[in-house]
């Protein structure tokens, strides 16, 4: 269906990938996998057609209609929520009104038997026949299911576009991207910003559609669960492979042990060559060897393996300061905004050590709770924090507050403490600073580069309260599981805000729930919360009917 054939992107002097050529064929669910800088983004920009190669080119059917959602979108203001949605048939009305022009015009001609007349009934016909084969009569209904799905509420559907933040918007295009039934679709990052409510709906909708999609994504769940094929970018090169995320690790890690063997062999062999050049290069008699020897050496194509390995890597806290028996607890705890009632009756304690996990679809009040918990807004009942309580807290904006005119490394040899301080440089890799990158002024770092910094200094501090939001959203698989590791033998108590629910699994013992304006904690894992919820929809759908 889309023929990628020997693409290769410079600049600067860099060559980003080289002479890559692949196929994505009908129904294939493609996982697009690689380290951040690796050049994802922009080959699915080149497969979009909002960006060229240096070199060679992309091909598809005239009638393929592809559907691209960015990581970042320029969106406009001045419609509702529906009607911003329902874009995606706004060509259909075009449709209409060019056969009823078309009408006319063979109501007002009397050329009937002229080649052009012929031509233009022809033309009628074709069109009408497309328009009629689309059920456009329902439209309204697929704008609602969509909304709906994806976390919107009946009454945000009249609400102007501009009273929603950037991630809401987000849902807006991806609703109407998917409402344009197209034949393949390219996801970048698409559940940075939904829910876990709406991230299952999105997996059953991409599994459902039979349409070809490939997606970048670093929430291993959602890859696993829609993707039957993995090509990952690396090294300027591309491994395709017809397997899912899960079996593509094993797969890859067999092929990089392959490579490594083949790289100690061959730097055997190098080695071993050049002592003979060096001892015999004077001598008469092997001149023709040593010669012979030299060339071999200047054609040799050099193994590479790939990019290291830093999964055994570990992260280690600096040990938490004691706090008392429940640094958090509450009671009747509410807050409202003007008319708005976020929560209210909210009763809960948290113990020194626990794990626990905020979910809830977006806007019912996580951020919120965590403010008051911050002490940052006030609040109705009575919240009170733990003794000797020391509380470390990340949050989106945190990558703002960073010093500008510091180096990466700087910002990191400022907190580290202890034993940390002789890993800076492995730490800084983990995280993908390595090399020249830790010399970068955090001032040219891009928005996820900044943010993944920022949750790296955070993670040196002497705290016993770690509060994170949405701390997962930049960093890629490999790291997001150094982090995981890390947090799980962390001493103290942590609270986390997350829709990945790969990241949560055996992180979290604990859940509380936010929904229709109140708090419920389920005692158990994020997988056993999610099934609870999915059996309460069910008898809950079961009394509707």
């Amino acid at each position: 269906m889309i023929s990628a054939d020997g693409l290769t992107v410079e600049f600067g002097g860099t060559t980003l990938f080289r002479d890559i050529s692949f196929v994505i064929n009908e129904k294939d669910r493609i996982a697009l996998m690689g380290k951040n800088g690796a050049g994802k983004s922009t080959l699915l920009k080149i497969l979009a057609g909002v960006r060229n190669p240096t070199r060679g080119q992309v091909s598809m059917p005239k009638d393929c209609v592809v559907a691209y959602l960015p990581q970042h979108l320029m969106v406009e203001d001045g419609r509702t929520v529906f009607e911003e949605a329902a874009q995606a048939f706004a060509h259909l009305g075009e449709m209409e009104r060019e056969i009823e022009a078309l009408n006319r015009q063979l109501a007002e001609r009397t050329d009937y038997e002229s080649d052009e007349y012929m031509a233009l009934i022809e033309k009628v016909a074709t069109m009408s026949e497309k328009f009629y084969a689309i059920d456009a009569t329902h439209f309204e209904e697929d704008v609602e299911k969509a909304l709906l799905g994806l976390g919107f509420e009946r009454e945000d559907f009249d609400r102007p576009t501009g009273d929603f933040s950037g991630g809401w918007r987000m849902r807006i295009e991806l609703a109407k991207l998917l409402l344009t039934k197209p034949d393949v679709l390219l996801l970048d990052e698409p559940t940075n910003h939904l829910d876990i409510e709406s991230i299952g709906w999105l997996e059953n909708f991409l599994i459902e559609s039979g349409k070809a999609v490939v997606v970048i994504s670093h929430d291993r769940k959602f890859v696993d669960n829609i993707t039957t094929r993995t090509i990952e970018v690396t090294m300027g090169r591309i491994y395709d492979y017809k397997a899912t995320y899960s079996h593509y690790l094993e797969l890859r890690k067999e092929r990089r042990a392959q490579q490594q063997k083949q790289y100690e062999e061959q730097q055997k062999m190098i080695a071993e060559t050049k002592e003979y050049i060096e001892r015999f290069k004077g001598t008469y008699s092997k001149t023709l060897q040593v010669q012979s020897r030299v060339k071999m050496l200047e054609k040799l194509e050099l193994v590479e393996v790939d990019e290291e390995d830093t999964s055994a890597l570990r992260l280690k806290f600096p040990p938490s300061p004691r706090s008392g028996n429940y640094p958090v607890t509450m009671d009747g705890v509410g807050k409202a905004f003007g008319g708005h009632r976020v929560f209210s009756g909210v009763s809960l304690t948290i113990g020194r050590g626990d794990k626990v996990a905020f979910v809830g679809r977006n806007g019912e009040g996580k951020s919120t709770l965590v403010k008051c918990i911050m002490g940052e807004i006030a609040h109705e009942g009575t919240l009170t924090p733990g003794h000797n309580v020391r509380i470390g807290y990340f949050a989106q904006n945190q990558a703002s507050l960073l010093d500008g005119e510091l180096t990466v490394f700087q910002t990191i040899d400022d907190v580290a403490k202890g034993e940390v301080r002789n890993k800076i440089r492995d730490l800084l890799g983990a995280f993908m600073f390595g090399g020249e990158e830790s010399t970068k002024k955090v001032k040219v770092l891009s928005g996820g580069e900044r943010t993944r910094l920022a949750l790296m200094k955070l993670l040196l501090e002497p705290v016993n309260l770690l509060i994170l939001d949405e701390p997962t959203n930049h960093l890629d698989i490999k790291t997001k599981d150094i982090l995981k590791q890390a947090l799980r033998d962390f001493d103290g108590t942590l609270i986390v805000v997350s829709h990945d629910r790969d990241f949560l699994d055996g992180l979290v013992t604990k859940v509380y729930e936010f929904g229709h304006g109140r708090v419920r904690e389920h005692l158990c894992g994020i997988y056993e919360f999610l099934e609870t919820r999915r059996i309460e929809n069910l008898q809950e759908l079961e009394r509707r009917n």
